[in-house]
């Protein structure tokens, strides 16, 4: 059985981006191509709200965003998902000027994906944050997505 990974949008948008001059930028692509040639070992998801941030911007970068969103299945944005945001939220695990990330656990977590795959280290895939996230959802009876920044060894299995 594959496992379920909610691709982020950070993901797409090193996937697409023109290629970058510094380094460490450079080396994210590389990582996030070599990954997604890796993908069919996989199921993945996006949701409404990858879709909605991978509009935005540029109308040619964003075309290239959604191209590559057209083949994997979308999870809603439902009711659960936005109260445990604004739970997290609250509670002060996310800033509430990140809470689109919330949301993005969010939606992973009530939807029992296995993997949230993202490059926002800060607020997403932050050891600190992953331990408040995991506290704040086992006190309602929820298990944490695992969050893994695209630089997490994906090639052993998870």
């Amino acid at each position: 059985m594959k496992r379920k990974v909610y691709v982020e949008t950070s993901v797409i948008s090193y996937l697409t981006a023109r290629p970058s001059k510094t380094i460490l930028g450079a080396a994210h692509q590389q990582i996030t191509l070599a990954w997604w040639e890796t993908r069919n070992q996989y199921e993945l998801f996006v949701s409404e709200l990858v879709f909605r941030e991978c509009g935005a911007g540029d109308p040619d970068a964003a075309r290239k965003r959604l191209a590559v969103l057209s083949d994997i299945p979308l999870l809603l944005i439902t009711e659960q998902a936005v109260q445990i945001a604004e739970l997290l939220v609250e509670r002060g695990i996310i800033p509430p000027k990140a809470a689109e990330d919330a949301l993005h656990i969010a939606i992973a977590t009530v939807n029992g994906v296995d993997y949230l795959l993202t490059w926002n280290c800060r607020r997403i895939a932050n050891p600190e944050i992953q331990r408040g996230i995991a506290e704040q959802l086992e006190q309602i009876g929820l298990f944490a997505v695992h969050l893994h920044a695209g630089r997490d060894s994906w090639r052993r299995k998870c």
